[in-house]
């Protein structure tokens, strides 16, 4: 009975998390520039919660980097959405030495509520090119598992 409640949670939150952004979303990064999903049409888009203090966050940034920097003039855009309750200039400078070539956002409850559940960190939520929420990742994703992920879906 606890596993049938556990899983039928799982697919609710699920079915949330993925439902939550059916509309897209309007990000500020930490530059001033406004990020539309609609703005990335015909690509993927992942979309990264993070923080400066998260270990495992800070193992996935090199990943991310490499996958943006190979990807995004062509297929796939990276968006990385710093949880920090510092400053935006500490969060911005973080991103600078850490080489994070893609848009960072910091992030609070309204832009969550934009895209999905934050439970824990990192997590990340992959757009398809139409704009359609299709995968939730909780913890550290690599660049060869989106590569993968979305190659199976072309394949289908």
């Amino acid at each position: 009975m606890i596993l049938v409640t556990r899983a039928l949670l799982v697919v609710f939150l699920l079915q949330f998390a993925l439902g939550a952004a059916a509309e897209g979303f309007t990000l500020e990064d930490v530059q001033g520039k406004t990020h539309h999903l609609a703005d990335y049409r015909g690509k993927w888009v992942l979309v990264n919660f993070w923080a400066t203090w998260c270990a495992p966050c800070l193992d996935e940034i090199p990943e991310l980097v490499s996958l943006h920097n190979a990807h995004h003039d062509n297929d796939l855009a990276v968006i990385g959405i710093a949880m920090d309750s510092g400053s935006l200039k500490k969060v911005d400078d973080f991103a600078k030495t850490h080489g994070m070539s893609y848009p960072v956002v910091m992030g609070d409850r309204k832009i969550t509520a934009q895209i999905g559940a934050v439970e824990v960190l990192p997590v990340s939520y992959l757009y398809n090119p139409k704009g359609e929420q299709v995968s939730y990742q909780a913890g550290q994703l690599t660049r060869a598992s989106v590569e993968a992920y979305i190659k199976n879906k072309l394949v289908k």
